[in-house]
């Protein structure tokens, strides 16, 4: 029995086989299996996706993230060496400049002053101006195109920015079961579309990793929680790459989150203070959420309408001020999310259910199956 005041970031490993690690998502979002937590009592109870509604009465309502994932991901070349370099978009730092924050790999062979093109447009040409990481550049990219024209055609040579444990050598039997799931849809256009709520508002593109719990949601199921008077709200978080950066410290108090911005508008947030009076649930649908919404919390669980930043770091023990159920997938070994989901659920409750989700083959990972945690 661990205490829960000196929680350690080795208490959060588990064997994780990586035939569980999902590779694709389900043929339909609402597919995949649920597994439900009742944190009181510790009880598992293992479900489907099409099975949400039943834990939820008229009025309760659910709280997801409105953002939409740019495809961040893209290949260029190094001028004269033709050296191919991965470039990661992070942000836009200025649109009439064209200044950008990349991630390059590898990282050894771009220096300010190196210029890279795209195969796919050669009018577009970055060049290196600053050095910010150990991999972290500033570019500036160089082309004739107008600026709204110039971030289409960027955008047009990048993919979904998968998270690094999804591999796909397609050898011919992973081909066979893409096909069997997907028929002739190409991978790229599959990953576009499926990397990406349905909820994604096109003014609100900055995230360069998906809200993922909010994946599994589709117009279907959406329908079906309005008949049932299950109310829906949204707010905005451009989900960083830090959501998948390891945790290095032993020591949690340590670990320092990358900063994330999070808009919670008047009409979200009177939403769950409305709930929150009427002694209604409040479902947070993904960890992105449950941090904006903590980060904006009074004491007394009121939330007020915002728009700046959070690099609140969630583990346990803590004291949830606005939801009391979570809807999340399943996360990795020692992430920052599994880290959350202990701190809402219960340490021995959480890893438990772990156990058990591994034992009964549930997917894991930003294509994986879902968690519902509640009372």
């Amino acid at each position: 029995m661990y205490k829960t005041n000196d929680m350690k970031l080795s208490q959060f490993k588990f064997k994780l086989p990586d035939e569980l690690i999902a590779q694709f998502p389900a043929s339909y979002r609402d597919d995949a299996r649920l597994l439900v937590l009742h944190r009181k009592t510790g009880a598992i109870e293992h479900k489907t996706m099409k099975d949400l509604v039943q834990y939820f009465d008229e009025g309760d309502l659910f709280v997801f993230n409105d953002t939409k994932v740019f495809p961040a991901r893209l290949y260029g070349h190094k001028e004269k060496t033709n050296a191919l370099i991965e470039v990661f978009l992070l942000r836009e730092l200025n649109h009439e400049s064209r200044y950008w924050d990349v991630l390059v790999d590898p990282a050894r062979k771009i220096r300010i002053g190196n210029k890279l093109t795209f195969d796919g447009d050669p009018a577009i040409v970055a060049e290196v101006i600053d050095n910010t990481t150990s991999r972290g550049r500033t570019f500036r990219f160089l082309t004739d195109y107008d600026n709204e024209e110039f971030v289409q055609r960027l955008y047009a040579l990048g993919n979904a920015p998968l998270p690094r444990y999804i591999h796909r050598p397609m050898d011919a039997d992973t081909q066979a079961r893409y096909e069997d799931i997907f028929g002739d849809q190409p991978v790229r256009e599959m990953d576009a579309e499926r990397y990406q709520t349905i909820l994604a508002s096109d003014d609100k593109v900055g995230a360069v990793a998906a809200p993922s719990a909010g994946m599994h949601f589709s117009k279907q199921l959406l329908k079906r929680m309005e008949i049932c008077g299950i109310e829906t709200t949204c707010m905005t978080s451009h989900v960083s790459l830090g959501i998948f950066k390891d945790i290095d410290v032993e020591d949690l108090t340590k670990n320092k989150m990358e900063s994330e911005q999070i808009i919670l508008p008047e009409e979200m947030t009177t939403a769950v203070n409305n709930a929150h009076d009427n002694m209604r649930r409040v479902c947070a649908v993904g960890t992105e959420v449950m941090r904006a919404m903590e980060h904006v919390a009074g004491t007394n669980g009121q939330l007020k309408a915002y728009d700046g930043w959070t690099n609140k770091f969630i583990y346990p023990p803590y004291s949830f001020t606005v939801a009391n159920s979570f809807f999340v997938n399943f996360y990795m070994p020692q992430s920052s999310q599994l880290l959350m989901v202990a701190a809402f659920a219960g340490y021995e409750e959480t890893m438990h259910a772990y156990e058990e989700a591994v034992k009964e083959g549930y997917r894991f990972g930003d294509y994986g199956d879902a968690m519902l945690i509640v009372d």
